[in-house]
């Protein structure tokens, strides 16, 4: 897919491209591989089929595959020079002059138990599922550029880690995940009829949100299997979510961002679960 100059303004990102063009020159030049993750990412990959953003963000978030903190540094370095400023997190940045803030996530080699230690401000952010999703990433042709970004079923692993590691400041991932379900039977609808048929009930109305949700369990299954702790740490997510139905976190939050009953939204998230277990 060829991305336009409209597409760019489409998703609703101020100056997405100016900030791209500069974080891919940077890229380059250190030899990184570089991702776009996060709501940036999910709008991107919804726009092939012409589904527009459903909030604004000037957040802009990239993850960085390198191997040690000296290389990481340089790469900070490089960005600052660009007229980016540190901001009160190591890995954040602000532009003035495009009024956007960017993080930097790094992983790879740099991780020590699937955390990133800031030494220099005694900061750890966990960085799990990062390398198992980003290990089978989609690229998106953008002009003359490639931008890689996790595929959806990837998206989900690593904002329902997000949500789960700070569920007090990551309520737009449930947000996310849930949009991502919402379409997902539209995007791989032909893939779903000649792969997942017996996910169609037999009998009855057919249900796209149960169908989509199963499906992306079972995509989900490869990248959980590259790494027990971030299959038992998702596992564990799920299940405590698939307890009792009025104790759910995700389907209450869910409910309340569809106008759904919770026996529902908890419906919907039982079949991911149950896709991870097919």
């Amino acid at each position: 897919m060829s991305i336009s100059n409209q597409t760019y303004k489409q998703l609703a990102i101020p100056h997405f491209k100016e900030v791209f063009d500069i974080i891919d020159a940077i890229m380059r030049q250190h030899h990184t591989p570089y991702y776009l993750i996060g709501a940036s990412a999910v709008a991107l990959e919804l726009l092939k089929n012409d589904i527009k953003p459903g909030r604004v963000t000037r957040d802009i978030d990239f993850a960085i595959m390198t191997a040690s903190h000296d290389a990481y540094q340089k790469v900070c370095k490089a960005i600052l020079k660009h007229g980016f400023q540190e901001r009160d997190f190591p890995y954040r940045f602000y532009a003035e002059r495009f009024n956007v803030v960017i993080d930097i996530l790094p992983f790879g080699g740099i991780e020590q138990n699937h955390t990133i230690i800031f030494s220099d401000r005694k900061i750890e952010m966990h960085v799990l599922g990062m390398r198992e999703v980003l290990s089978e990433s989609i690229a998106i042709p953008i002009e003359d550029k490639e931008l890689h970004i996790p595929s959806l079923p990837g998206m989900v692993i690593l904002k329902l880690v997000a949500w789960s590691d700070r569920p007090e400041n990551r309520e737009n991932d449930l947000a996310d995940i849930l949009k991502i379900i919402q379409h997902y039977f539209d995007l791989a609808f032909d893939k779903i009829v000649q792969h997942h048929n017996d996910t169609f009930p037999e009998n009855g109305e057919i249900d796209h949100m149960l169908i989509a949700a199963r499906v992306l369990g079972r995509k989900a299954t490869s990248m959980l299997k590259k790494s027990a702790p971030l299959k038992d740490y998702v596992m564990q997510t799920l299940k405590t979510n698939l307890g009792e139905v009025e104790k759910s976190a995700i389907a209450k939050r869910w409910a309340r961002e569809k106008n759904w009953t919770v026996e529902y939204s908890y419906s919907v998230l039982k079949g991911f679960y149950q896709g991870i277990t097919d």
